[in-house]
């Protein structure tokens, strides 16, 4: 039995010295740099976008396109699908698809109320994955102008 525990007792002293460069630690230079990676992965900050509605009539198939985006990811042309358009315009609102142009399947999806001047995306697919933005919506001040304009905050990464 006194065998046993020393064999135990050595093998014990004999990884702990092993370790004892850093290699195997997770405050080894490679562990924390994959840490610092990872948390300085997710991306955030202002978003300023504007949209021609001229394609939106209220009906199934309404959308918008955006004209200029400050996010590179949300990019010229896309369109702005409406779920449920007859509803866009009351508190309850519609859900929303943020489609991008091209090949690929990179979409975001939100919802949005007009008569609370907001909406919100969380998540989608491709590029969009971990996307994040909540923003207030306006209309061009020109009665006439089909434009709108999106401006609040976004994020990519994982939530917290």
């Amino acid at each position: 039995m006194k065998f046993v525990v020393i064999a135990c007792l050595c093998a014990s002293a004999s990884v702990a010295v092993g370790c004892a460069d850093g290699a195997g630690v997770p405050t080894s230079p490679s562990a924390s740099t994959a840490v610092t990676s990872l948390a300085a992965s997710p991306r955030s900050g202002a978003l300023h976008v504007s949209k021609e509605c001229g394609g939106f009539n209220g009906a199934p198939g309404s959308f918008c396109m955006i004209e200029s985006s400050n996010l590179k990811a949300i990019e010229v042309d896309s369109k702005i699908l409406y779920l449920q358009p007859e509803k866009l315009f009351t508190p309850v609102g519609s859900d929303v698809i943020l489609d991008l142009p091209g090949p690929g399947n990179n979409k975001a999806f939100g919802h949005c109320s007009l008569a609370l001047g907001v909406c919100t995306f969380e998540g989608g697919t491709g590029k969009f994955t971990l996307f994040r933005a909540d923003v207030v919506v306006s209309k061009d001040p020109d009665p006439r102008s089909p434009l709108w304009y999106w401006e609040g905050t976004y994020s990519f990464g994982p939530q917290g």
